[in-house]
């Protein structure tokens, strides 16, 4: 800490630069989990510096991601649990980049709150370090932003950018994917960070008992269901592309399946999804339920219990799947590429 920078002007404008520094004193212990060969800056300083080790890639291309965790926060705020949502931060960005074969090199976290509690801000990073332990990632840098008058001072905003890298003749690109090719479906861990508007509204969690257990999530509360840490793929995708010819590679976010998996296939070609295969979570069940939404809908917001599909070539299947069991993911087939001009069909 830095005892001679205060403001008492600053303080009464309700900015406290010492709490800034007392969260960065708790929060070094989770960060240096996170340090890989590559780090050459401590948190502090104006910018992260990395250093690329571009050993066996011949062509290297950098692929970066960005994004947040969106309305999910209000979930956080309302069990008043910080400790998981930076996981779905780390995991909204990596998960992206993965789909291009980029494995994600590091990661910066933006956090906005209205009142800087040191221990609240030390829990949301912790998590943010969970994630980049799960994704191989550095967490390299980051700000913390105290703006009383723009957010409540029990709120906070919470975003994320990671780069990765991928030698150029190993980008995923769909270009030889073909009718008959087969698609995996590896399994979500529940709503992951998507869909909390309709979420929120359709279970008016701000006017119920969020942490009453709930027979059909397995006794789980319904605030512990839905702050389910999005699961990060990317050490199970990465052990699967040194071994199988990976054709496209979905990340199941807002949208659901009827966006996202048409992201993957190029022109000419369609999915044929097997609704019967698909295996739903019970919190998507319970969703569909509550707000009387129709199964389209529901495969046109959520996951549905699908984090990520993969296309392979059907001589691959049982090789990929044996991979991907052997690296945690009960993977199993959902469907199947055909020449089509609809990009998508759940039947």
């Amino acid at each position: 800490m830095i005892e001679n920078s205060k403001s008492k002007a600053y303080a009464d404008a309700g900015v406290d630069i010492t709490a800034g520094y007392k969260s960065v004193e708790l929060m070094k212990k989770h960060i240096a989990l996170t340090k890989t060969d590559g780090v050459l800056s401590d948190i502090g300083g104006f910018g992260g510096l990395f250093s690329l080790n571009l050993s066996g890639i011949k062509n290297p291309i950098l692929v970066s991601g960005t994004d947040g965790v969106g309305t999910k926060l209000k979930i956080a705020f309302l069990m008043d649990k910080h400790d998981t949502v930076g996981i779905d931060c780390v995991a909204m960005c990596v998960n992206d980049i993965i789909c291009s074969g980029a494995k994600p090199l590091f990661f910066l976290d933006y956090i906005a709150c209205g009142k800087n509690v040191p221990e609240r801000i030390a829990d949301i990073v912790k998590g943010v370090c969970d994630g980049c332990v799960q994704a191989g990632a550095a967490l390299i840098g980051g700000e913390t932003a105290e703006m009383p008058g723009f957010y409540p001072e029990n709120e906070y905003d919470l975003a994320g950018y990671s780069t990765g890298i991928v030698d150029r003749n190993k980008i995923i690109d769909n270009k030889t994917m073909k009718e008959g090719d087969v698609i995996i479906a590896l399994p979500s861990s529940g709503v992951h960070s998507n869909g909390f508007s309709l979420v929120r509204k359709v279970f008016d969690v701000e006017n119920r008992n969020m942490k009453s257990y709930v027979a059909e999530l397995g006794g789980k509360s319904l605030g512990e269901a839905l702050l389910t840490p999005t699961k990060i793929y990317v050490k199970p995708i990465l052990a699967l592309l040194e071994k199988i010819k990976v054709k496209g590679i979905s990340h199941i976010t807002g949208g659901g399946f009827y966006e996202n998996i048409p992201r993957s296939i190029p022109d000419g070609l369609g999915a044929v999804i097997n609704r019967k295969d698909v295996r739903v979570l019970p919190i998507f069940d319970l969703i569909a339920k509550a707000g009387n939404i129709t199964e389209r809908d529901m495969f046109n917001t959520f996951n549905m219990g699908v984090g990520m599909s993969v296309t392979v070539s059907e001589c691959d299947v049982q090789m990929a799947l044996s991979i991907l069991k052997a690296n945690g993911e009960d993977a199993y087939v959902i469907g199947n590429i055909e020449k089509s001009a609809m990009r998508i069909r759940i039947c």
